[in-house]
């Protein structure tokens, strides 16, 4: 025993030496498969770097099984090289499966390159999100509507991917859908998720549209288990309801025709003390502006003619006030639509129709 640990002990310390060195060298099959074996082993990671590592490799290894066979004349080389290839092969069939399993319709492929690519989103909290709509693509006809106000449940979130959605309350045009917006982000972000509500906008497509539609308490369920995707949603959603909101910007206008901007601290205590402060007041305002004027009396001057004492004080150079800017009265939808004059609508809208700006703007 202490003879065989000395022997292991010197060969250890004092290197193997060969008794007779090939005066040959190995054919060139030997050498090209491992210049193969070493472009394999730089291979990178992923699906695509996969392919490139096992493809490198299967082919080194064939060509190891060839000089095996053809040179060294090893039986063990051919059946170890023969092992690793079809090790290979198997994990390249696997990658193929994997591909193949994994793709997406090509709807849901652009939809992928261009809303979640730039926003880094990995491909496989998109397709959870894809396997929540059960990735389905449903369509509108051409004016067919997908929501009625005051009648069509909000049990849905829904994304359109191609056409125009046309946004209207009361029979009055608010804004657009475009493609790749939602299309009810506005009543999914109002409801919480245990309330029910209806639209209070229509929405009818203008051209032949596409859309994929989640389920309210699917996609609920969905965001409540996966925290990365409910920040994703929260966030394409604040963008696409302050695309909407921009967008009905250009609806909102000052009483002097100019297009009121909604970042402007000011809109803020419009909107808050419009409701209050457009009761009675606003009547009396109203009565004001349509109020007719009568003509002023012809100024005498004093050094001609003196005014008996009990007659009224001449209204003399100036004529009779006129109701501010700010107390005209607004014009209805149609007006701002065309941005006809506000001088030619002298009445106010009609109680009926929901303003799209505050009745009473300060001027600024």
């Amino acid at each position: 025993m202490s003879a065989n640990s000395s022997t292991v002990g010197q060969h250890l310390w004092q290197g193997l030496v060969c008794i007779g060195w090939k005066q040959d060298l190995e054919g060139a099959v030997y050498h090209l498969a491992n210049c193969f074996l070493l472009l394999g082993f730089m291979g990178g990671s992923g699906v695509y770097g996969c392919f490139y590592f096992f493809g490198f490799l299967a082919t080194g290894y064939v060509c190891c099984i060839l000089w095996g066979w053809f040179d060294a004349c090893s039986l063990d080389i051919v059946i170890w090289n023969f092992l690793l290839v079809v090790a290979c092969l198997l994990q390249l069939a696997y990658l193929v499966y994997r591909l193949r399993k994994d793709t997406l319709p090509e709807e849901f492929e652009l939809l992928y390159k261009t809303l979640c690519v730039p926003l880094q989103v990995p491909l496989q909290a998109y397709k959870e999100i894809v396997r929540c709509c059960e990735e389905q693509v449903l369509t509108l006809a051409a004016e067919q509507t997908y929501a009625v106000e005051g009648e069509t449940p909000i049990n849905r979130l829904s994304l359109l991917l191609a056409g125009r959605v046309r946004v209207s309350q009361d029979g009055q045009f608010l804004h657009y859908i475009f493609p790749y917006q939602f299309m009810d982000s506005p009543e999914w972000e109002s409801l919480q998720p245990s309330e029910e509500g209806v639209f209070q906008v229509t929405l009818t497509a203008e051209t032949t549209c596409s859309y994929i539609s989640w389920p309210r308490k699917s996609l609920h369920l969905l965001l409540a288990k996966e925290r990365y995707i409910s920040r994703l949603f929260s966030a394409l959603l604040g963008y696409d309801i302050s695309e909407k909101v921009y967008a009905l910007n250009e609806k909102l206008f000052a009483k002097f025709g100019l297009c009121f901007d909604i970042r402007l601290p000011s809109l803020y205590h419009v909107l808050g003390s419009a409701a209050s402060d457009s009761g009675p007041e606003s009547e009396k305002e109203d009565k004001e502006a349509h109020e007719p004027a009568t003509s002023p009396p012809q100024a005498v001057p004093t050094s001609v003619q003196q005014s008996p004492p009990c007659s009224p004080p001449p209204a003399a150079t100036n004529p009779p006030a006129q109701p501010s800017r700010a107390r005209m009265s607004r014009p209805d939808s149609g007006g701002l639509a065309s941005r006809i004059p506000l001088q030619s609508h002298p009445q106010v809208m009609s109680t009926g129709l929901a303003p799209l700006a505050p009745v009473h703007t300060p001027e600024l």
